[in-house]
């Protein structure tokens, strides 16, 4: 989706007082926090039941007074994925005012975070939790980017764009239900790793493979079926394959 901004965006900066740049409203934190994912929460376990997620990656964009708001959406497996996603959008759009992120992973329990980077406390991090969180959808990650237009929005306005903004980039990316699938980290000697390449492709499940010393293979299977398919490589390598669980999502 090409930005709506019609000129270039660090001319718009220059305009901003200084002290406008980064912050909107009296006693906000204009730094990020020091400690990572300050505001994680957690809930109970994962379980084997189905849930909501977005089906790709998404994006919306719009202006409100002046300020142009991006939302950035995509699926996230694992914290380290959501991380790396709020880290890559962060340098793409290093020139932005604000880069505010959320996301809720699976994991045991689910992990939640948000931080409004800058803006008023409550403003911009929560609002946009709270839609995935309304939506229900899970092992995704979030984040709007804004640049300052000038007008301050105040808190409710702000509330009210970061919630659009997300709200925009799910519906663009779209919402599948899925099943809970286990990582499987599969490692064998090259004499059993054709058998072992046959038993995963035959599956028909998600898989990368890694020809080094040993063969390793980090294997994607939906949580029912991981049981059959260890009894399956087992089996057919003589307890030669090395099975180690590595997550769950």
């Amino acid at each position: 989706m090409p930005r709506l901004r019609s000129v270039p965006r660090l001319s718009l900066l220059r305009t901003v007082p200084e002290e406008l740049q980064k912050r909107e409203g009296p006693g906000v934190e204009s730094q990020k926090n020091e400690k990572p994912y300050p505001e994680c929460s957690r809930r109970r376990g994962v379980t084997d039941e189905v849930y909501d997620t977005v089906a790709g990656r998404g994006e919306a964009a719009f202006e409100v007074q002046g300020s142009e708001f991006i939302g950035h959406v995509r699926p996230a497996h694992t914290v380290d994925d959501a991380e790396k996603f709020v880290a890559a959008i962060s340098e793409e759009y290093a020139d932005a005012t604000h880069n505010v992120p959320a996301y809720r992973v699976r994991a045991d329990p689910l992990r939640e975070y948000s931080s409004d980077d800058g803006e008023p406390t409550g403003s911009a991090g929560k609002p946009a939790l709270n839609v995935l969180q309304q939506r229900d959808i899970e092992n995704v990650v979030a984040v709007v980017t804004r640049y300052y237009g000038g007008t301050n929005l105040g808190v409710g306005g702000l509330a009210r764009a970061y919630s659009r903004a997300v709200k925009d980039g799910v519906d663009d990316a779209g919402v599948v239900t899925e099943r809970p699938h286990e990582r499987l980290a599969v490692t064998v000697d090259y004499d059993d790793s054709g058998t072992v390449r046959g038993i995963i492709e035959s599956a028909g499940v998600e898989f990368d493979a890694s020809y080094e010393a040993q063969v390793s293979f980090d294997v994607r299977v939906p949580v029912p079926e991981a049981d059959e398919l260890r009894e399956r490589i087992a089996s057919a390598t003589s307890g030669r394959a090395t099975v180690e669980d590595s997550s769950t999502d």
